[in-house]
């Protein structure tokens, strides 16, 4: 692969088939962990790891795999390295992996994981396929940190709120009070916020891509450079 081909990737899954606001997978733990950063981003970069580790663990071994067992070989692959994330966790960041809960052993059943596997590790080598992978998970991630950040200024007025879940107690005064004395507003932190929330990206990344489409169209054309024969 050359550096051309990761940037491609890289811009593929970080933005023109994010899977968070463009295929839409994953929905069930896009809106239920996004209600602050911490979770969201927590749970993006468990998902991107397996995803990585599992287009890595899947591509070499494609064609050894019939086709008619294709799917539960890989969904056994996914689970293995999902219960090695989660046990992980469960080690070294105990308070984090008791709020994600049960979303963390539900990566197995992601669309995002099996979709990547199935559309590009089971037909791309090993480091073009973990690539792939990662950068998918990373466009998700991005989506629950922005999602989270939203919905966790507007319920809480605060941002990192849990952080110390992840990091320990250093990090405790990293958390930002961005609405001094704020009395929160309940919606933004319940699922009707979460939709209204992921709607507005969703609107937001139309929104640029037709302004750059639109700035595409309306680009002049190159003027002659100096020295230039104009023709006439």
């Amino acid at each position: 692969m050359n550096l051309q081909e990761f940037r491609d990737i890289f811009h593929n899954g970080m933005w023109k088939q994010n899977p968070g606001v463009v295929q839409l997978l994953g929905l069930c733990p896009l809106l239920a962990v996004s209600s602050s950063v911490v979770n969201g981003v927590s749970l993006g970069l468990a998902t991107a790891v397996v995803m990585a580790l599992s287009g890595a663990s899947i591509a070499p071994i494609r064609n050894y795999v019939p086709n008619e067992i294709r799917i539960p070989v890989f969904i056994l692959i996914i689970a293995v390295l999902v219960t090695v994330v989660q046990y992980l966790m469960n080690a070294y960041m105990y308070g984090l992996y008791v709020v994600l809960g049960i979303f963390i052993p539900l990566i197995v059943t992601n669309c995002i994981v099996l979709a990547r596997v199935e559309a590009f590790a089971s037909k791309n080598g090993a480091m073009a396929s973990a690539w792939d992978g990662f950068s998918m998970g990373l466009g998700l991630t991005a989506v629950l940190g922005v999602l989270g950040a939203f919905r966790e200024v507007l319920g809480k007025g605060t941002l990192f709120s849990g952080i110390d879940l992840a990091l320990g107690d250093m990090a405790q005064s990293w958390v930002l009070h961005v609405v001094p004395d704020y009395k929160g507003f309940l919606l933004a932190i319940l699922p009707p916020g979460a939709f209204i929330g992921l709607g507005l990206l969703i609107a937001g990344k139309n929104w640029l891509n037709l302004r750059a489409e639109a700035k595409a169209r309306n680009k002049p054309a190159s003027t002659p450079m100096a020295g230039e024969a104009i023709q006439g």
